[in-house]
Order: structure tokens, then C-alpha cells, then sequence
């Protein structure tokens, strides 16, 4: 898994870049088909905000986020991308009984 965190009108820190790292291995656990990850930080007065990009085996998710505190954002971005991937997760499943067919 790559993954690049980049700030807009921001410096990100260790502790940003590290924080963001330790959330996105949540997404790794439940999907371990996860090949890139870009995330974008920045700040515009009191609006802090996050979006990522994740490149999946097949498909494309992008996710934003945005609130008062940037550690708030970056949670809020992982649950939005986090229902994503399962859902993606669900639609890759099988979900018709070949027992049926076989006979």
C-alpha cells in the first residue's frame, strides 16, 4: 500500500502523517486489495479538510470531509471511506448458491 499525504496552504506534520497512517490501516484490514492511497489536507480560515483517493483492484473511491479540527476531519474521512470499501467489499462476494445449479 503507497500512501502519500500532501498539504494544501498547510504543512503536514509527523504527528498528521502518522495519524492518518494508523487510520488507514483500518481500511487495509477489512479490504487487503487496497494498492494506492492519496490524501490531501488543507485549511481555509476555520475550515479544516480532508479527501482522499483510494485505487482498489478495479475501482476508484473518493471521500471528503471537512470540520473544525483536522484530526476530526480525518476521522470523519475514514468513516466515509470505510463504509466505501465495504460496501465495494460486498459487491465483488458471490452471493448466488451454486448448490442449486449443481444438480
Amino acid at each position: 500500500m503507497n500512501l502519500s499525504v500532501t498539504g494544501h496552504h498547510m504543512d503536514v506534520t509527523d504527528a498528521l502523517r502518522s495519524y492518518v497512517s494508523e487510520k488507514m490501516e483500518k481500511l487495509e484490514r477489512h479490504f487487503d486489495q487496497v494498492t494506492d492511497i492519496h490524501v490531501i489536507l488543507s485549511v481555509e480560515k476555520l475550515r479544516q479538510q480532508a479527501e482522499a483517493t483510494i485505487d482498489l483492484t478495479g475501482t476508484k473511491v473518493h471521500a471528503e470531509a471537512e470540520s473544525g479540527d483536522m484530526y476530526a476531519a480525518i476521522d470523519g474521512l475514514i468513516d466515509k471511506l470505510d463504509r466505501q470499501v465495504l460496501k465495494h467489499k460486498e459487491k465483488l462476494r458471490d452471493h448466488h448458491k451454486r448448490e442449486k445449479f449443481a444438480t
